[in-house]
């Protein structure tokens, strides 16, 4: 049976939401259920059949004590503010608590016209369902915070795009989907009380600490607790060349999870200009803007907040202004302490920085892979004899070449055993990431042959991302240059 839900967000004013039931599909199929995610969830999987799990994830059967619902937001998208989005394609079962007394979402992504369609048809072409559920269980297997995919569907329709295209339905676990642009839409209506509202249910939900701090410190220190989540969270993913795509407010999450998996991708040859989102015309949250996006973001939820931060306007803006420059500084601190432990690097000092940029310079004049030039550094680290295929990540070696001297001669300094020190590297670089072509390829075979013997087998890799597979070498490997997937495609 489905847990029993909280309805938490449900038990708000109307105003935060519109009431929706999922538009029912003609012929849904199950084609992916994550069982590990639903007994976490407290599902009692031994009660489920699968006609039963389909319907309630197709949205042809309300789950019992649900109350579904469209959640109102705002946004800036690409730098324009748009003051009514909200779910336009997405549908709030409700929350339950898990096994742990967390407290999750359960959202349908797809799953029919909603109040806050405008326009559009309300549902998710297959692809993209697909690529969300390998790509966020990817990065929670890989330790970033991250939305969970609890199941996918495929609804026996088709939905029009760039071509026609078999629809599908994700069932999403959040551990809210609070966002910078829900602060936005009320703080733009000038509703101080919903403001609040959804400020205190941040902080019950995210951050309880606060809650035991006077008003006149509380608001402050969401933003800062929020700025904190965010420079962690962007560094991590700036760790594994991830590029999100989509960075707009209504896409940044307050619990500091990864929202939103649309056109995101990862990148292959090192450049920090990359960038994939087909809707990304200028490039505007190109790998290396992904920071100060983030904190550009964070400065307008500070905004909304700024009425509840001081009483004096003037002073509000001045305290919330001197927190958001600080981000850089907070996410350096964040970003040097992922890199150091790519790195295999334990105790710090004051050329780390220094060491690092290095190597991402040599590794953008050799067009080395990012992904897989960690990993052969922590092989280097076990063998010297692991050079060699170091090596042959680059297209010109010179620089890496003349780089090595430097880390071993800092390695040398951690006083630890190299031995440990490559194992150390191994569970921090991942052998496997969902490499864009791997994925296209699961996408494609799903959506065009009804196939989907690609996507389980990659899902199945993705699952143990630190761990060598033998026979599975393939997927550890960057595209050739017949296979380069240059643009990716959100959906919507």
């Amino acid at each position: 049976m489905f847990p029993e839900f909280t309805l938490d967000y449900a038990h708000l004013a109307e105003r935060f939401y519109e009431r929706f039931d999922p538009v029912p599909v003609p012929s849904p199929r199950l084609v992916a259920f994550n069982r590990p995610l639903a007994e976490e969830l407290g599902f009692d999987l031994a009660a489920l059949d699968e006609r039963q799990i389909t319907d309630w994830f197709a949205g042809n059967a309300v789950p019992p004590g649900a109350e579904p619902l469209a959640q109102a937001y705002a946004g800036h998208q690409f730098g324009n503010f748009v003051p009514h989005l909200g779910d336009g394609r997405a549908v709030l079962l409700g929350e339950v608590t898990d096994r742990d007394g967390r407290l999750r979402d359960i959202q349908l992504k797809g799953a029919g016209c909603t109040p806050f369609s405008r326009g559009g048809d309300g549902r998710s072409p297959l692809g993209p369902v697909l690529r969300e559920y390998l790509v966020s269980e990817a990065m929670h297997r890989l330790g970033v915070p991250s939305t969970r995919a609890l199941a996918a569907v495929t609804t026996g329709e088709r939905v029009f795009r760039r071509v026609p295209e078999p629809g599908g339905i994700l069932a999403r676990v959040a551990a809210s989907h609070l966002r910078v642009g829900t602060f936005q839409y009320f703080a733009v209506r000038s509703d101080l009380e919903a403001v609040q509202t959804l400020a205190d249910l941040a902080i019950r939900r995210h951050y309880p600490d606060l809650a035991e701090l006077p008003e006149s410190e509380r608001y402050l220190a969401l933003v800062e607790a929020v700025q904190a989540r965010q420079a962690a969270l962007v560094a991590r993913w700036m760790g594994l060349g991830f590029i999100h795509g989509v960075m707009n407010t209504d896409n940044t999450a307050i619990s500091g999870e990864t929202l939103d998996f649309g056109p995101c991708a990862f990148m292959e040859a090192y450049d920090p200009q990359t960038f994939f989102s087909s809707v990304d015309e200028g490039g505007r949250y190109a790998y290396r803007n992904q920071p100060w996006i983030a904190q550009w973001n964070l400065a307008r939820f500070a905004e909304t907040l700024v009425p509840l931060i001081d009483d004096d306007t003037d002073r509000a803006i001045e305290r919330a202004t001197a927190l958001i420059q600080a981000f850089p500084e907070h996410y350096e601190a964040e970003w040097l302490a992922v890199m150091r432990a790519k790195l295999g690097l334990v105790q710090e000092e004051e050329g780390d920085a220094a060491l690092v940029e290095a190597l991402l310079e040599a590794m953008q004049a050799g067009r080395a892979d990012f992904t897989l030039t960690f990993r052969r550094l922590g092989d280097l680290a076990a063998s010297p004899a692991a050079e060699t295929y170091l090596f042959e990540c680059f297209e010109d070696p010179r620089a890496i070449q003349a780089w090595l001297p430097r880390w071993r001669e800092r390695l040398a300094r951690e006083g630890i055993a190299m031995t440990d020190i490559a194992a150390r590297m191994h569970a921090t670089n991942p052998a496997y990431i969902p490499r864009n072509h791997k994925v296209e390829e699961a996408l494609a075979a799903a959506a065009e042959d009804d196939d989907f013997g690609p996507f389980e087998a990659l899902n199945e890799v993705l699952a143990e991302p630190f761990t060598e597979q033998p026979g599975r070498e393939a997927y550890a490997l960057p595209a050739e240059p017949t296979e380069g997937v240059f643009r990716t495609f959100c959906g919507t």
